[in-house]
């Protein structure tokens, strides 16, 4: 994983140790719930990924634990990274809860993105990478599962054959699973794939076969067509060129 651009809060710098078993690598990014950092575990020298939540009046006593626990249900899902285990440390003078999970291989969809000509993927590669999402998100929602916060920070990716492998981090607890819930992770997807192909500006120019599926960011329409994201998988692979 690449380092994003955003600023650590936390005041952790390479070499500092974190909790009894960790050495901070590098600092990877953050978000509302805590920051993400490189470690290496002291012992075996092995790189993990750690998630360092913050001391926020808004997050529930319970999050951490439904967090993890998510994550372990999802563990056979391909696109999740793998967890390992909860662990707590002293850190800015209070004791935090951490998140240890495999560190994924691989870059950023917004720093992939921002590479590309134009700062857009070309219409394929976009669809090949909607299919891979839907594809990996597909057994989440067969479980009753749900992301509620896919967009380019959350997706790391790795080109490989003709396609992409997809990592999606950053999993947001909302509360139980509803269909509206799953339904929102396919609208964001759709989200996703129009801004990929350069947004309102190029919406016109791109193939009907595409907009067909985007139709026209309503949600109404989305929900009518895509309840999950097996059905969105199954549109795209019967699309008509």
């Amino acid at each position: 994983m690449k380092r994003v651009r955003n600023v650590p809060r936390l005041g952790l710098e390479p070499g500092m140790t974190l909790g009894r078993n960790y050495f901070i690598v590098d600092f990877l990014g953050s978000g509302w719930e805590g920051e993400v950092y490189k470690v290496e575990e002291r012992d075996t020298g092995i790189p993990r990924a750690a998630k360092i939540f913050y001391n926020r009046p808004g997050l529930r006593k319970d999050q951490v634990r439904r967090y993890a626990r998510k994550l372990y249900k999802l563990r056979n899902c391909s696109i999740v990274t793998p967890y390992h285990h909860r662990d707590v440390a002293r850190v800015g003078g209070a004791s935090r809860p951490i998140l240890v999970s495999d560190l994924i291989e691989g870059e950023g969809l917004s720093v992939y993105v921002k590479r590309l000509p134009r700062k857009r993927m070309p219409v394929f590669e976009a669809l090949q990478l909607l299919h891979s999402l839907a594809m990996g998100m597909e057994p989440i929602h067969l479980l009753g599962e749900y992301h509620a916060d896919i967009h380019s920070e959350n997706i790391i990716v790795k080109r490989r054959g003709l396609g992409f492998e997809v990592s999606l981090i950053d999993f947001f607890d909302l509360g139980r699973a509803t269909r509206e819930r799953i339904q929102n992770d396919v609208y964001q997807m759709i989200h996703l794939f129009y801004h990929l192909l350069g947004g309102a500006s190029m919406y016109w120019k791109i193939p009907q076969s595409a907009r067909s599926l985007i139709r026209g960011r309503r949600y109404d329409l989305i929900a009518q067509r895509y309840r999950n994201a097996g059905q969105l998988r199954i549109a795209m692979e019967n699309l008509e060129w």
